[in-house]
């Protein structure tokens, strides 16, 4: 496909959302000459954020609040947000009159000329991305980010050279729609497999057949970076037909691999083992995030990187916003943001990323996860907990209740209604040298516009700490 395609066509946004992805779809197809409908439930004070950003571009109609049948049956092109299920009763309607359903993902692989690497995984894939973005930066060579994060997709294609290399994070959702174009990336991450968004899909197969996209089309001369120690990742691996390497906490002595041997992390490249660096030597907070470290190594290899320059630079990664990161230190207690955390096994992780006492701040909504280990977690390893209001934070609650009860402790739950309360209440129960984690372990939706703005308003209500 060649971006003078969309010249002239009537094309229906479906969904523009607030995380930024829409937003850059609508400029990319105003800037190649679509006509554009832009529609979706949310109304124009809700979206006002994204449709700021749109003031002043023409060949834009806007239908909110509610969706029209002839924005599906009669345009040329329907682009869906990524949190749209195929089985919507308005994708349907396009599908069922022929009319071509697309994401910014699949157009991106569509267009895009570059190598992609591709990296997916239920937790971690945006700090693992990161990483091998800024491995591959300071190598010398010429990374771009996609979809990272909150970073835009489609409007990324006029940032492309001919030596760049795109570093592209890819959600189930977004891999969802590589099956109906059937393409991989060249180098394609798994991180991980864990229950979630099990409010989307009817069980855990839809959700791993999805995952598995980022490999599915792939080749014997791509490349497959997988997770050993994750028994899904490992099996499911055996169905690519591409180069595997595997990398694991525990030594891998055959095959292509990164491996730890007790502190050290080694590369196997086929032939030796070779020292890449020590634990004690990476600036990163965390034991999940040495698989984030060996995935960005294993990824760097495939592309190509030497072995002298991922050793030089692999101590330079650190973390990433949103993910374990440090806000602020007061009155000698530091407090964290893990707002991504919005599944209980990624707050799990961050609990057990501190040997200090650690105050936590969890709960919201409910994507009909179970929360049982996480209730476990936080009564063996929280020192107070205060939980935000939601249908998630009821289940555990009343989890936790019953273990405290177990353990012979104090079963006093704060609840509260807002960031500023948890905060204040988080401040008043921290003494010097503890931690205030924000890790929810749940989804955001209710109080929060998304697990983004859950972070600034924790981050807000420490930084106004007097």
């Amino acid at each position: 496909m060649e971006t003078n395609f969309f010249r002239g066509k009537k094309v229906t946004v479906f969904g523009l959302g607030l995380l930024g992805g829409g937003v850059g779809t609508v400029k990319f197809l105003i800037k190649h000459g679509a006509k554009v409908i832009v529609t979706d439930i949310k109304t124009k004070e809700q979206l006002k954020s994204s449709m700021d950003q749109l003031r002043g571009f023409k060949d834009i109609e806007y239908v909110l609040g509610h969706h029209r049948i002839e924005d599906f049956t009669n345009v040329d092109m329907v682009i869906k947000n990524p949190v749209v299920p195929w089985s919507n009763k308005h994708i349907k309607l396009a599908l069922d009159k022929k009319i071509p359903v697309e994401m910014d993902s699949s157009l991106f692989f569509k267009l895009c000329k570059n190598p992609i690497i591709g990296v997916t995984g239920t937790k971690g894939k945006t700090t693992a991305a990161t990483m091998i973005f800024d491995l591959l930066k300071l190598s010398g060579k010429n990374p771009v980010k996609v979809g990272i994060s909150r970073t835009s997709v489609l409007d990324k294609l006029e940032s492309l050279k001919k030596e760049s290399v795109v570093v592209f994070e890819l959600s189930s959702w977004r891999l969802s729609a590589l099956k109906y174009a059937k393409m991989s990336p060249h180098i394609a991450v798994f991180k991980n497999i864990h229950p979630d968004h099990l409010n989307y899909y009817k069980n855990m197969d839809e959700y791993i057949e999805d995952k598995k996209n980022i490999f599915r089309f792939q080749t014997p001369k791509d490349w497959l970076v997988a997770n050993f120690d994750d028994e899904i990742v490992r099996e499911i691996s055996k169905e690519a037909n591409s180069q595997v390497i595997g990398f694991s906490k525990k030594p891998l002595r055959e095959g292509l691999s990164v491996f730890m041997d007790e502190s050290d992390i080694y590369l196997n490249n086929g032939i030796d083992n070779k020292f890449i660096v020590a634990k004690e030597e990476l600036n990163i907070v965390g034991e999940h995030n040495l698989y984030n470290v060996m995935a960005a190594i294993g990824a760097a290899s495939a592309y190509g990187v030497n072995i002298e320059k991922i050793r030089k630079y692999i101590t330079s990664l650190k973390g990433v916003q949103d993910r374990l990161e440090f806000v602020r230190e007061f009155k000698g207690v530091k407090y964290y943001n893990d707002t991504a955390a919005t599944i209980p096994q990624a707050a799990i992780s961050a609990l057990n990323s501190f040997d200090e006492n650690v105050v936590l701040i969890a709960g919201g909504s409910d994507k009909k996860l179970d929360f049982s280990e996480f209730a476990f977690a936080i009564v063996k390893k929280a020192k107070g907990l205060i939980l935000l209001k939601g249908d998630a934070t009821e289940k555990l609650a009343k989890l936790i209740k019953a273990r405290l009860s177990e353990e012979g402790v104090d079963d006093k739950i704060e609840i509260v209604s807002s960031m500023d309360k948890a905060v204040e209440k988080a401040s008043r129960f921290s003494e010097s040298g503890d931690v205030v984690l924000l890790s929810p372990g749940a989804a955001s939706f209710g109080m929060f516009n998304n697990e983004f703005d859950r972070g600034e308003k924790f981050k807000e209500s420490v930084k106004s700490l007097r």
